[in-house]
């Protein structure tokens, strides 16, 4: 199951790691006003997008290791 990307609602290309934890990537958004808005979902920008390996710590960094190394 930690070979195969994950695909859903919540994430795209997410991994899930030995601890437990799903790495995905987080949106850095803009909410628009009302004057930038086009539609009826048109409510964010997407200002940048961080890769899940960079917004997630390490495994183990905490103190609190849940897999043996």
């Amino acid at each position: 199951m930690r070979e195969i990307p994950v695909h859903d609602f919540y994430t795209r290309d997410g991994k899930l790691r030995e601890d437990g934890r799903l790495l995905h990537d987080i949106y850095f958004v803009h909410v628009e006003t009302p004057a930038e808005s086009n539609g009826p979902w048109d409510y964010y920008k997407i200002i940048a997008t961080i890769a899940g390996d960079q917004a997630f710590r390490q495994a183990g960094e905490d103190g609190r290791p849940l897999v043996e190394r």
